[in-house]
């Protein structure tokens, strides 16, 4: 037996299970989606084709869908169309299949034009079979990625874990384990057959994670780099920075912690949202805001304004505005008393324009300031309590939110979080709710939360 053979010898030498389910289901799911796109695309212009008046449809319509459909796999092949995210993200996959289509358009209109073949063709034929083989072809994409995911989960990959030593997660579903004592699998670098058991063992595997003490991590890595294979290594102790990345600086290995969850381009646009609705909403409510302003003031003795200190972007304090709807002699500045349904504190009009959130429109001025946006993470006092203990000591997660500006409205505030927070499950709720909106943030998403605001304005919980 040679020492390459010695190198495998014990090792199972059929494919574990999990493997084998992932890497056949995908490959087959691959497959699928190719037929199904050119299917999709194929009885789309078969539409289009019957649509079109007799005699319009050029003789050779067939052989050259056959051609654009060649084309189409070669470009969707080319942007990653086929990649195992596609097939279980109906995001991706949409914008994967339309950037094909897109571009094998683009070629087909290319080679129709320099043929000057343009008088062959149907208007009405084309227009038609692009916009129903679309159609199709998203259609069943999202079915596809969608019946995956409930079948197989967001991962398609056939996964593997090392245990050297180390603490394995609690979780192990739909991972294939060995034990590295077991299995004669050591860390080292100075031995190229063990090298070679390793790579066989990971030939069937997209991705490894090891999991070892730290003082085996760093040959464990670099037995990973040669091994073509999505390696990683479990790093319990970098938990608590819960890092983003690894940089260098100037020759020293550095962790990304933390970076702005938006980019300049999408700050712009969201600037540009709050600009294009705020302006024209303060020019129209300016007479409501003035006759609220002479209410304020005949009710009850004090400004009309209430400032206040409150948490903004980067951790930076401002003064937020809001009329005032409280006796000036009990205003509660530092926010250690959240208002409750039967407040002693609250005037007549205060309550009035606390219910139906009025009191909120001075915000807009903040926003036209540049210190609020429309929509974002609600800003909250510096003293507020959630039962009795301060906000930020309930989770330290609550300081991810101010890495957006505050706003007038949020996801926690459409899902009902308002009002007192009496207890500690309060501000989590809210708290989950602004960093899901800060790591999915999308302008569609913004608008789509302002429409459900004034659906909203009027709520059980605001008083």
């Amino acid at each position: 037996m040679s020492k390459i053979d010695l190198a495998i010898h014990g090792f199972p030498s059929s494919q574990p299970s999990a493997a084998m389910v992932y890497r056949n289901a995908r490959i087959w799911l691959c497959m699928g989606l190719v037929v199904a796109d050119c299917v999709a695309i194929a009885a789309g212009f078969a539409v289009g084709a019957g649509v079109a008046p007799t005699g319009t449809v050029f003789p050779d319509f067939w052989t050259s869908l056959s051609a654009a459909l060649l084309a189409y796999v070669i470009v969707a092949f080319n942007n990653q169309a086929y990649n195992p995210r596609c097939l279980t993200g109906s995001i991706v996959t949409s914008r994967s299949a339309i950037a094909a289509i897109a571009g094998t358009l683009l070629v087909f209109f290319l080679v129709v034009f320099s043929l000057k073949a343009t008088s062959q063709l149907s208007r009405l034929a084309l227009s038609a079979g692009i916009v129903s083989g679309s159609v199709l072809l998203l259609a069943q994409r999202v079915l596809i990625a969608r019946t995956t995911r409930s079948k197989f989960g967001d991962n398609l990959m056939a996964e593997l874990m090392i245990v050297d030593g180390g603490m394995p997660p609690a979780d192990c579903t739909g991972i294939d384990l060995i034990d590295a004592q077991r299995a004669a699998i050591t860390a080292n670098l100075d031995d190229p057959y063990m090298l070679h058991r390793l790579g066989t063992i990971l030939r069937d595997y997209d991705r490894v994670i090891i999991s070892c003490p730290p003082d085996r991590k760093a040959d464990w890595a670099q037995m990973l780099k040669g091994a073509n294979i999505l390696g990683e290594i479990i790093v319990p102790e970098m938990e608590p920075l819960a890092p983003l990345a690894v940089q260098n600086y100037r020759g020293s290995a550095t962790l990304v912690v933390a970076r702005g969850p938006l980019n300049l381009a999408n700050r712009a646009k969201k600037r540009l949202l709050d600009i294009a609705i705020t302006v024209p909403v303060l020019i129209l409510l300016l007479p409501l805001m003035i006759a609220l302003a002479i209410a304020i003031r005949l009710d009850s003795p004090g400004p009309v304004f209430f400032r206040q200190e409150r948490m903004g972007r980067g951790n930076r304090i401002f003064r937020i505005l809001k009329f005032r709807s409280m006796r000036v002699e009990q205003s509660d500045l530092a926010g250690n008393r959240s208002a409750s349904r039967d407040d002693d504190r609250i005037t007549r009009v205060g309550r009035f324009i606390r219910k139906t959130s009025i009191d909120e429109l001075p915000q807009l001025i903040n926003v036209l300031l540049g210190e609020m946006s429309l929509v974002g993470p609600r800003p909250h006092a510096l003293g507020s309590m959630a039962g009795d203990e301060l906000f930020w000591r309930v989770d330290p997660q609550y300081w991810h939110r101010h890495a957006l500006k505050p706003g007038i409205t949020g996801l926690a505030q459409i899902r009902g979080f308002r009002g007192a927070t009496e207890h500690r499950d309060d501000i989590l709720n809210r708290l989950e709710a602004d960093l899901e909106y800060l790591h999915g943030w999308s302008l569609l998403r913004d608008i789509a939360i302002l429409v459900i605001t004034a659906q909203v304005v009027v709520h059980k919980n605001a008083y």
